[in-house]
C-alpha cells in the first residue's frame, strides 16, 4: 500500500476531529503541536484526490481554539496564579517563571490584544486562556478577542496553506527542487530565529526573577 492509498483511506471526519481536538487541548494549556496539525490538514485538503474540505478544517480549528481557550480561562480563573507556580515546578520548559513573566508582560502591555495576537504566537497560544483567567480579565472581552483571533489564525492559516498546496504542482513544474529546498530552509531558519529570540527574552526574565528571589531572601 503506497502513501496515496493510505491518505485516501483516512475519513475526512477523523481529520476534522483530530485538528479540533489537538488545537483545543493546546489552547487549554497543554503543549501540543496545534499549528503543525492545522498546516498538515490544510495541505491534505489541497490534494484533489482526497475528500477533505478546507472550510471544515478551518472551522474545526476555530471551534477547538475557542473551546480550549475558554476551558483554560475557567481553570485559570478558578486556581489563579498559584496554578502557574505549580506547573512551573513540574514543567519548567513550558511554564517556567520566564515563560509566565514574558506572557504577563505582554498582557500588561497589550491587554485583550494579547489574547488576539496570542493565537499567532506559540508561547501565548498555550498560556493565553489560563493566564487571562488568572489575571481576572473580563470574560466578554476575552471571548471576543479569543474568537476573533481563532477565526483569523485558523481561517487565515488554512487558506494560505491550502492555496499554496494547490499552486505547488504548477510551481514545481517551473522551478527545480533546489528552489523548494531553499524556500523550506529559509522558512525553518526564520522560525528558529524567532524561537531563539523568545528563548533569550525568557532567559533574561528568569534571571531577573532569580535575582529578585535571592534579594528578598537576604
Amino acid at each position: 500500500m503506497n502513501i496515496e492509498s493510505i491518505l485516501e483511506s483516512i475519513p475526512p471526519l477523523a481529520v476534522y476531529l483530530a485538528v479540533g481536538l489537538i488545537i483545543g487541548i493546546e489552547s487549554l494549556g497543554i503543549p501540543l503541536p496545534g499549528e503543525i496539525a492545522l498546516v498538515s490538514a490544510a495541505l491534505l485538503a489541497s490534494r484533489h484526490t482526497l475528500d477533505i474540505s478546507p472550510v471544515w478544517v478551518g472551522a474545526a480549528a476555530t471551534i477547538g481554539a475557542i473551546i480550549g481557550d475558554t476551558i483554560g480561562y475557567t481553570i485559570g480563573r478558578r486556581f489563579g496564579m498559584p496554578l502557574f507556580e505549580r506547573l512551573g515546578k513540574r514543567f519548567p520548559k513550558h511554564f517556567g517563571p520566564g515563560h509566565v513573566a514574558l506572557a504577563e508582560q505582554l498582557f500588561s502591555r497589550w491587554g485583550v490584544w494579547a489574547v488576539f495576537f496570542g493565537r499567532f504566537i506559540a508561547l501565548l497560544r498555550i498560556l493565553a486562556g489560563p493566564l487571562a483567567g488568572a489575571l481576572r480579565m473580563r470574560y466578554p472581552y476575552f471571548l471576543a478577542a479569543n474568537a476573533a483571533g481563532a477565526v483569523c489564525w485558523a481561517g487565515g492559516t488554512t487558506a494560505v496553506v491550502y492555496y499554496l498546496g494547490l499552486a505547488a504542482e504548477k510551481w514545481l513544474s517551473r522551478f527545480s527542487w533546489v528552489a523548494l529546498v531553499i524556500a523550506i530552509i529559509a522558512g525553518i531558519g526564520l522560525t528558529l530565529l524567532l524561537k531563539e529570540r523568545t528563548r533569550n527574552l525568557i532567559a533574561q526574565l528568569e534571571a531577573e526573577h532569580d535575582w529578585e528571589t535571592l534579594r528578598h531572601a537576604k
